[in-house]
């Protein structure tokens, strides 16, 4: 752009007069020039390349890096690729076919009841309506994180399934990994949840050696973010206060080939523990604070390997 204006008008033939100031600018201009170069030389140095830190904002910014793996794209907190399965503990109609519940199945050190009805509160609130409420809530929480989810039961059967059959399920589901919900049915008094881990048994069908280890993972994770998240203690009876219990008597945990645990939420013959139970609010804490469980045991595999 060209401007027209006094200050560019043509020289006029006064040179002398001018002397002095060209004088300095020929002293000044060299001189502004060699330390222009020298801030330069510094900056550059500085940051590590050819500009200086004035020339971009964010020169001195380490260099992104380029190369990224499928993994490294996963939005924070994904399970996309995940498998977790849900295991309601019991069924509302069970108490209708007795005979086929009472069936016994093979566990591996040795024969048990296919499947029991469950406890209920004082005022009749069945374990298997509020194993299927959490997990329905759990399955939607795990879902926005991307996980694919599948129940062993959604209320859609007469009966069980058998216990060897919920092992099953998620066996065959290659479940990363598999928790089965339950309320406890202790004396009033006892309060507190807990969770039940898989201890070590290599008999008949069962071996749990390989599932030992990651399962402990799996419940000390669920075991601390579902305190946290309910604002509930651990068991007062079961657990010694560490709210985890290990145990070889369960078909659902012996015939397991994944990482599996149970939890038992609470005690629903406990007046107290009840009120927690039958709150929906609570119900959703719970969810969220198994939720979390096994997100953080997943995320632990993840940076394991």
């Amino acid at each position: 752009m060209s401007y027209a204006g006094p200050e560019f008008d043509s020289p006029q033939p006064r040179r002398p007069r001018r002397r002095p100031l060209t004088l300095a600018l020929a002293v000044l201009v060299p001189g502004a020039l060699l330390g222009w170069l020298v801030y330069a030389g510094v900056s550059g140095a500085a940051d590590g390349g050819g500009t200086t830190a004035a020339a971009s904002p964010r020169a001195s910014a380490p260099p992104a890096v380029s190369s990224t793996t499928a993994e490294d794209k996963k939005p924070l907190g994904s399970l996309r690729g995940k498998v977790v399965v849900i295991d309601p503990g019991h069924n509302l109609t069970n108490f209708r076919h007795t005979a086929e519940i009472n069936r016994k199945v093979d566990i591996g050190t040795n024969r048990k009841e296919c499947d029991t009805t469950g406890t209920s509160t004082n005022a009749g609130y069945a374990e298997a309506k509020f194993t299927l409420d959490v997990a329905h809530r759990l399955r939607t929480l795990l879902e926005k994180r991307g996980a694919t989810v599948k129940l062993t039961q959604d209320g859609d059967r007469p009966y069980g399934p058998c216990v060897d059959e919920r092992a099953r399920i998620g066996n065959n589901a290659k479940a990363d990994a598999v928790v089965s919900i339950h309320a406890d049915g202790a004396s009033a008094g006892q309060r507190g949840y807990h969770v039940i881990l898989p201890g070590r048994v290599h008999q008949g069908i069962a071996d749990t050696r390989r599932i030992v280890a990651p399962s402990a993972r799996l419940g000390e994770r669920i075991a601390h973010d579902f305190g946290r998240a309910t604002g509930t203690a651990p068991s007062n009876y079961i657990g010694d206060g560490t709210g985890l219990d290990t145990r070889t008597d369960l078909g659902g945990l012996n015939l397991s080939k994944v990482p599996k645990v149970f939890i038992e939420c609470g005690n629903m013959r406990d007046s107290k523990d009840a009120a927690l139970l039958t709150s929906g609010a609570w119900r959703q804490k719970a969810a969220q604070g198994i939720s979390e469980g096994i997100v953080s045991f997943l995320h632990g595999q993840r940076s394991a390997r």
